[in-house]
């Protein structure tokens, strides 16, 4: 029986394929596709090697018993969009069949048609704004205001992307949502079976939270009918860091005694309140999975301390290659201290040295920030320039002693990462 993850390159956002079934009867589930420069050089020829390994010829589509979107963010979705885009192109069979698409767009979350939203947030801020850029000549009041706004307008941006993909799946004969009636999928207390022998329970997003982001939709539309004072704050306070954090889908998939939890970018506070409500985790309980893909490619915004102590792993799977800061050294400094002594692999998608690049690239351009507001009369102290020895990870993890069966693994770009659960998958 085979129960693998494999762990594909994705830049700074996630990209992997869950097989399972046996080797005569194999099975096949994709969970995001990663941003731009993602699908052509790191997807797609692994989707044809598995195809080779399975004996298909170039008029048998590789069969997906499930394509899941876990949240309509540009460092998941755009490389699902390439998928799509390049299978409608093709004049040759579909590269995959897909059996069951689950993707919650822009519009279910919220409730409402987003083109309300799209046209108020063009009408403000221009059409380029829809694409994720403020425009030079939009007043903003105050440098952190605009970077604020920025990172709202490319929220906004995956809406479109949204869109297309469930456009692009209608075209090409996804069945969307199949499982959940064709409607949203939330958190509940009953394990979906996505095959035989696989089963996945939702833990997010969760109802109330789901609601809430209705709620702020509702009031931002409201507030911009009465008033464009204040627009960039207005615009902030509706699309913030919960969007993605609130709505991405997280499941536990288990099969043959072994569970892997994929966590999108989701909180982990709400993964855990997610586990609680669908009777996996009881109230302030903890739980043991076999792999664990860690929240928002690592960030320290996404987990405390006690989201490892109560969720614990054999293998952890951090996809980031340093962009925004992730995976961070905080959240690994967490999880070495709460797993002290006790045997774990960390599987990094990029190495090390690589990453510390791009992320001390990162720090320097937010302190470079923090030092204009700084200037400007913001009372925050800007943040410490960056050190080797105090910020990076491989500094870090120089310094931590492995214990007997802790080891830090990196992805190779080169060749499959397939983390073995049952038998082998062998390819």
């Amino acid at each position: 029986m085979i129960f693998s993850l494999d762990v594909r390159r994705a830049r700074k956002g996630d990209c992997l394929l869950l097989h399972f079934g046996t080797k005569r009867e194999p099975g096949l589930v994709m969970i995001d596709g990663g941003p731009g420069n993602v699908y052509a050089p790191h997807l797609r020829p692994r989707l044809l090697d598995i195809k080779r390994a399975r004996k298909l010829d170039n008029n048998q589509p590789l069969p997906v018993d499930l394509l899941m979107v876990s949240h309509v963010d540009d460092d998941h979705i755009r490389g699902i969009l390439d998928l799509t885009r390049d299978m409608i192109a093709t004049k040759q069979a579909p590269l995959v069949r897909v059996m069951s698409f689950w993707h919650n767009s822009f519009d279910d979350i919220v409730a409402n048609d987003a083109a309300g939203l799209t046209a108020a947030v063009a009408a403000q801020f221009g059409p380029a704004s829809l694409a994720g850029e403020l425009p030079a000549d939009v007043a903003v009041d105050s440098e952190e205001e605009g970077d604020v706004v920025v990172d709202a307008l490319k929220v906004l941006a995956s809406i479109e992307q949204g869109h297309r993909l469930r456009g692009d799946a209608e075209r090409l004969g996804f069945p969307l949502n199949p499982e959940f009636d064709g409607k949203l999928i939330l958190a509940g207390k009953k394990g979906v079976p996505v095959a035989e022998g696989l089963t996945f329970t939702v833990a997010g997003p969760m109802k109330p939270d789901v609601k809430k982001l209705q709620e702020k939709h509702e009031k931002w539309l409201n507030a911009q009918q009465k008033t464009k004072k204040s627009a960039g704050a207005a615009l902030a306070a509706y699309v913030d860091e919960s969007v993605p954090n609130l709505s991405s889908i997280v499941v536990l998939a288990k099969s043959g005694g072994k569970s892997i939890l994929l966590t999108g970018d989701a909180r982990g506070d709400k993964i855990l309140k997610g586990l609680e409500l669908s009777g996996v985790l009881k109230p302030g309980g903890t739980i043991h999975v076999d792999v664990l893909k860690a929240p928002h490619h690592g960030s320290s915004n996404n987990v405390e301390r006690d989201f490892f102590e109560r969720i614990t792993a054999d293998h952890y799977v951090f996809s980031g290659n340093g962009e925004h800061g992730n995976p961070e050294r905080e959240t690994l400094e967490m999880l070495f201290s709460v797993r002290r002594g006790q045997p774990f692999e960390v599987h990094l998608t990029y190495p090390v040295a690589e990453i510390d690049v791009a992320r001390r690239a990162d720090w320097q351009k937010e302190q470079a920030k923090e030092k204009k507001r700084k200037a400007a009369g913001n009372k925050k102290e800007p943040r410490e320039s960056w050190s080797a020895a105090k910020h990076s990870l491989a500094a870090f993890l120089d310094k931590t002693e492995l214990a007997k069966g802790q080891r830090i693994i990196i992805v190779d770009g080169k060749k499959p990462h397939v983390i073995n659960l049952l038998d082998a998958l062998g390819y």
